[in-house]
C-alpha cells in the first residue's frame, strides 16, 4: 500500500514539474514577445510624436525592453519556488561589485544619460568632438553614441569621450556666417572690386539681408589685397552659398578687367657698391 501512495506521490510531483516548466517556458517566450513588441510600439510612438526628440528613442526603447523582461525572469524563478527577495539582494551586491569593477562602463551610462538631459547633441545635428571626430549624430545609445562622417563612413565614441570634451555643434542654431577672401592685385580698382563682389552676394538667393552682408578689405599681403566677403545664410544653405561664392568671385572680377593676383618678386641685379667683379 506504502509503495503504491507512494509511487502515485512520485509521479504527481514529476506531472507538477512538467506542468510548472511548460508554463514558466510559456510565461518566458510570451513575456519575451511581449518586452519586444512593447518596444517597437514605444519607438513607433515616440517617433511619430513632435514633442519627443528622436535623440532618447533608442534609449527609452531599450530601457522599456530590458525592464520587461526582467519582470518576466523575476516571475519565472517565482514560479519555481525560489524566493526573489533574496534573489533580489543576492543582484544588488553582484552589481555593487560589477559596478566598481566596470567603472568605465558606468561612466558611459551616466555620460549618456547627461547628454540626452541635457542635449548638446541631437540625432540629425551635424557636430564636431574637439579632438575626436566630427560627422552627423545618428544615435546616442547607453554606451556609445554613433555619427556619421561627411563622407559617409561611420564611427562610434564612447559617451564619456563626448561628454568630457569640448562639443561644437554646427546644425543648433539656424543661420551661420560665410566668410570667403578674396584677394586682388596691388594697383586695380579696389573700390571696383569691393562694388563687383557686393553685387554678386545680392544676387544669391541664398544670402540672407539680416544680418546685413559686408564686404570689406581684410589684410594686406606681400602681393595681394585680401577682401573679405561676410555674409549669412540658413545652416542648411552653408556650403551652398560658400561654394558659390568661391567660383563666382574671381569669374565675375576677371569678367570686369581685374587680373588674378599672382606672386611678384623684385629682384635687384646692381652691384653692391665698393665691390669687385669677379
Amino acid at each position: 500500500m506504502g509503495d503504491v501512495i507512494a509511487a502515485r506521490l512520485g509521479s504527481s510531483w514529476v506531472e507538477l514539474f512538467f506542468v510548472n516548466l511548460l508554463i514558466t517556458a510559456a510565461i518566458l517566450v510570451v513575456g519575451w514577445w511581449v518586452s519586444t513588441f512593447v518596444g517597437n510600439a514605444v519607438k513607433k510612438v515616440a517617433q511619430r510624436s513632435p514633442r519627443i526628440d528622436r535623440t532618447i528613442v533608442p534609449m527609452v526603447q531599450s530601457v522599456t525592453v530590458w525592464a520587461i523582461r526582467i519582470f518576466v525572469i523575476i516571475a519565472v524563478l517565482a514560479r519555481f519556488g525560489v524566493q526573489t527577495a533574496s534573489i533580489i539582494a543576492v543582484l544588488g551586491a553582484a552589481g555593487l561589485a560589477i559596478g566598481l569593477a566596470l567603472q568605465g562602463t558606468l561612466q558611459n551610462i551616466a555620460a549618456g544619460i547627461m547628454l540626452l538631459a541635457l542635449r548638446p547633441i541631437r540625432a540629425g545635428e551635424f557636430v564636431s568632438v574637439v579632438d575626436k571626430g566630427d560627422g552627423t549624430v545618428e544615435e546616442i545609445g547607453l554606451f556609445l553614441t554613433r555619427f556619421t562622417q561627411v563622407d559617409g563612413i561611420q564611427f562610434t565614441l564612447p559617451n564619456s569621450a563626448i561628454w568630457g570634451n569640448a562639443i561644437i555643434n554646427y546644425s543648433r542654431n539656424e543661420t551661420r556666417r560665410v566668410d570667403v577672401g578674396v584677394s586682388i592685385r596691388y594697383g586695380d580698382d579696389l573700390d571696383k572690386a569691393i562694388s563687383i563682389l557686393e553685387s554678386l552676394v545680392a544676387n544669391n538667393e541664398h544670402a540672407l539681408t539680416d544680418p546685413a552682408p559686408l564686404v570689406s578689405v581684410m589684410e594686406y599681403r606681400d602681393s595681394t589685397i585680401v577682401i573679405n566677403v561676410r555674409v549669412w545664410a540658413k545652416a542648411a544653405d552653408y556650403w551652398t552659398l560658400r561654394f558659390a561664392l568661391l567660383r563666382q568671385a574671381p569669374v565675375a572680377l576677371a569678367d570686369a578687367g581685374l587680373r588674378l593676383p599672382v606672386p611678384v618678386r623684385e629682384i635687384n641685379n646692381a652691384p653692391i657698391e665698393g665691390s669687385e667683379a669677379a
